[in-house]
């Protein structure tokens, strides 16, 4: 993959595009099939553009991040471990489940988990049936 700055010779906008290859670039160019999305033009040209170089300062911030995220993924595997462990997975099967408990209240020996569409949630949520939307992690380790 390779990022240009292009610019549109028509209205002077300046913009980005990734493509496959420089290749492709030219193949696209040809064949014009690029098009500025202000102007709707095809007079597009690659643009100058100066190299990204990562200093020390970049280099630094970039490891911070890595750590915070890492330490995000790590309270996210533990809450996903607690609710592993207290709580019963019903699958797709979370909305019908949760209207179960609320309207039939059927009580259960633990609280229930799965997956539910946004619409799902929205009508829950209208039914005045608490359900929570948590980030999921996937563990790769094998």
């Amino acid at each position: 993959m390779i990022k240009y700055s292009l610019i549109c010779k028509d209205c002077d906008l300046i913009f980005e595009s990734w493509f496959a290859s420089s290749g492709e670039y030219e193949k696209l160019k040809k064949k014009k099939l690029l098009n500025c999305h202000k102007c709707e033009s095809f007079n597009i040209d690659k643009n100058l553009m100066a190299p990204s170089l990562i200093n020390k300062k970049q280099d630094f911030k970039i490891n911070k991040d890595l750590k915070k995220y890492e330490k995000i993924k790590k309270t996210i595997s533990e809450y996903q471990k607690f609710i592993k462990n207290n709580f019963e997975y019903v699958g797709d099967n979370f909305a019908y489940e949760a209207r179960s408990i609320h309207y039939n209240e059927k009580k259960k020996k633990k609280g229930i988990y799965g997956t539910a569409s946004k619409n799902d949630l929205k009508e829950l949520k209208e039914e005045g049936i608490d359900a929570q939307i948590i980030p999921w992690v996937e563990d790769n380790k094998n």
